[in-house]
């Protein structure tokens, strides 16, 4: 499941959530604050997950890039 970055519109509460798909896109997700289903999604971080891979990374830049580049 993904993570949500979310600004409610009633109350302007931001607040980050763990939810399926579905339920963002059929507004059952609600303000933790004020219980609104009135959503809109705000951009704040960028969360990337990197495998454990035994093998080195050929990439000089790994350690900027996560190794994603080649």
């Amino acid at each position: 499941m993904p993570f949500y970055d979310l600004k409610c519109e009633k109350c302007s509460n931001e607040f980050n959530i763990m939810a399926k798909m579905s339920e963002k896109t059929e507004k059952l997700i609600k303000c933790p604050k004020c219980g609104s289903n009135e959503l809109s999604s705000i951009f704040k971080n960028i969360n990337i997950t990197k495998s454990r891979n035994s093998e080195a990374s050929s990439c000089p830049n790994a350690h900027k890039c996560g190794g994603c580049c080649h």
